[in-house]
């Protein structure tokens, strides 16, 4: 967050200046006129991210055999950047249903970049971990699978 507000500050600076600087004459910038551009937070259980899932139903109980092959696909195609209970090259997985959409989770696995590149709160996990997630080429069924595995370890 201390990066962000670093941004920031030096952004609007950057604005102030330039737009104090002399030139032909025309309409100046008074420093009464330079806004401040406001981040509003994000409510990380609203944000259905940027991809293909727009809708997600995990109301029913859990699938363990669709957990089962999540785990597989998450151990051949995950663990070299995440663990379950700690923080590797990307974040602890571990409780993430309860911090992030179901679509939101999906997308970030099937669609890493443009996530980056698009959605406010996959940048500030780029800016957090100065890795980019890698795009696994997975299915929406072995999405949807790893999804419920992350669900069957979140109880």
């Amino acid at each position: 967050m201390k990066n962000i507000n670093k941004i920031l500050a030096l952004g609007l600076l950057a604005t102030f200046f330039l737009s104090s600087c002399g030139g032909d004459g025309g309409d100046k910038t008074t420093s009464e006129e330079v806004k401040v551009v406001e981040t509003k937070e994000i409510d990380p259980m609203q944000d259905k991210g940027i991809g293909p899932i727009t809708s997600v139903d995990i109301s029913g109980k859990i699938d363990d055999a669709l957990a089962s092959e999540g785990s597989i696909l998450f151990e051949t195609k995950c663990t070299a950047c995440h663990k379950m209970d700690k923080r590797k090259i990307g974040p602890a997985m571990t409780g993430v249903t309860k911090r992030r959409t179901p679509e939101w989770i999906m997308n970030m696995i099937m669609n890493p970049d443009e996530m980056v590149k698009e959605n406010q709160l996959a940048k500030q996990l780029l800016m957090e971990y100065m890795s980019p997630m890698a795009n696994q080429s997975l299915t929406e069924s072995e999405t949807r699978a790893i999804l419920e595995f992350f669900r069957q370890n979140d109880i």
